[in-house]
């Protein structure tokens, strides 16, 4: 088998060849793909070819279900910038950020810009409208900088159940109930049919997601599209709440069926916010928001 040590030329070659397939396969590409199209190709001078094309910042590497995924780097849009060098620095710069952005601090500190001279740089940047600031969540009154066209992640905006660093409670509290009463008429409907059985009267109470992010989306209650996952927080508040309870299919997929409580509960219980051990500190006097509090992050990111 030919090495590299043999041809030092060929190295060059099988990292072009590597490039071809990630051109062919846009959507990225993992080791096995790799043997099938380089079989001919020992695998340690495969890795090398790996790490060099890293190196050189011609591949980006992610994690997937199938293992490591290879994809080609899209080139910097900061060679385009039409503007002196700071620009293209400070662009490059946030560029990296990607959407979760970078603070003004780091944008200083990698650019060794001096704050008049960046402030004046990013001023020019945002008017040609190529990059844009976002408030954050996570810091009252500071912003980070992200590329014009970019959504920000939901580290950044607090995702579906904050608007403008403000936590929407009057919003997931009218989700909690029309979930609990699209559970409650399901079952309800299931009790009227009794032919099969308790066991069919309890499977026809059973909802899934899906049919609860229809019902949702028919009722134009939310002015965003809510995913599976917002859907199945609110679904966590209800069980929280002693109103629901969460059972899986065969194929481990939610189900979700609603629980009568004799006793009624707080609204609070609705959240962590009920037992939380520093709600005394929490609240617009307190030193803890709900933009900060962990515990109720952890609650909607479960």
């Amino acid at each position: 088998m030919t090495t590299v040590k043999e041809e030092p030329g060929l190295l060059d070659e099988y990292c072009q060849k590597i490039i071809q397939i990630c051109e062919q396969i846009p959507d990225g590409i993992n080791d096995k793909v790799l043997q099938n199209e380089m079989a001919e190709v020992d695998p340690k001078i495969r890795v090398q070819c790996i790490n060099k094309l890293l190196a050189s910042s011609k591949l980006d590497i992610f994690k997937s279900s199938e293992g490591l995924l290879y994809k080609l780097k899209a080139p910097s849009k900061a060679v385009n910038i039409r503007g002196d060098q700071e620009e293209k620095i400070v662009f490059k710069i946030i560029e990296n950020s990607g959407n979760k952005g970078i603070w003004l601090r780091d944008i200083r500190i990698q650019s060794g810009l001096l704050q008049t001279q960046l402030n004046k740089v990013l001023k020019s940047l945002e008017v040609k409208k190529l990059i844009k600031s976002v408030k954050s969540v996570n810091a009252n009154k500071k912003k980070v900088y992200m590329l014009y066209d970019l959504e920000p992640d939901n580290s950044v905006t607090g995702g579906t159940w904050y608007s403008d660093q403000d936590f929407e409670s009057e919003f997931v509290e009218i989700l909690n109930q029309q979930c609990h009463r699209f559970l409650l008429h399901r079952e309800e409907k299931s009790n009227t049919n009794k032919s099969g059985g308790p066991l069919a009267v309890r499977n026809g109470s059973l909802v899934k997601i899906s049919e609860m992010q229809s019902y949702i989306s028919e009722l134009g209650i939310s002015k965003v599209a809510l995913n599976k996952k917002d859907l199945e927080a609110i679904m966590r508040t209800l069980i929280y709440d002693g109103k629901a309870e969460r059972l899986s299919d065969e194929k481990g997929d939610a189900l979700f069926r609603a629980v009568r409580s004799p006793v009624g509960t707080p609204g609070l219980v609705r959240s962590p916010c009920g037992v939380c051990p520093v709600i005394k500190d929490c609240g617009d006097k307190g030193s803890i928001t709900p933009a900060t509090c962990q515990y109720l992050q952890e609650w909607l990111e479960f």
